[in-house]
């Protein structure tokens, strides 16, 4: 087996009012919020498909489905580090990662020193590891009518040698 996986995630969630949103581990000032199961981080969901399709360890529904009452509400952070305890089980680490959020408003790029330093202690890696960008989709689409947020991710997971 080849010590190097790469794995890939998306997700999104509609934006709903008087709901608050959580991004990357923090939350974020705005009007609205993204919908779901749980706290409908969508950094941390992306995070959570890319690292198991990477280990071959199917998704994040697989693992904890949206309708399993004891996921109700759970902070995103909660799956993100019992996904990477998975990986490890397997023999794998966390290599790096590249997020790319897609989001018409609020601007993001003010909070992503704060994502980057909250997801290295989520994940146990550096922040020099984590990778986090922010578009907008110009105005097109669900994303540009400001309805909902996406995500994509890729992640690099390897096998330690020993």
């Amino acid at each position: 087996m080849f010590p190097f996986r790469i794995g890939q995630g998306y997700d999104v969630h509609q934006l709903v009012e008087d709901r608050p949103f959580w991004l990357g581990g923090i939350l974020i000032p705005h009007t609205h919020g993204a919908k779901g199961h749980s706290d409908a981080d969508v950094v941390c969901h992306v995070l959570c498909d890319a690292l198991l399709g990477a280990a071959n360890m199917r998704n994040i529904g697989f693992h904890f489905s949206d309708t399993d009452p004891q996921w109700k509400g759970v902070d995103s952070k909660v799956l993100l580090s019992k996904v990477v305890e998975m990986i490890r089980e397997k023999g794998f680490e966390v290599g790096n990662v590249d997020v790319t959020i897609v989001l018409q408003r609020p601007k993001l790029n003010p909070h992503i020193p704060e994502m980057k330093t909250c997801l290295s202690k989520v994940m146990n890696v550096s922040e020099e590891d984590i990778s986090i960008k922010a578009t907008t989709s110009e105005h097109l689409g669900f994303v540009g009518r400001e309805e909902g947020i996406a995500a994509h991710c890729v992640a690099l997971i390897y096998k330690p040698e020993k």
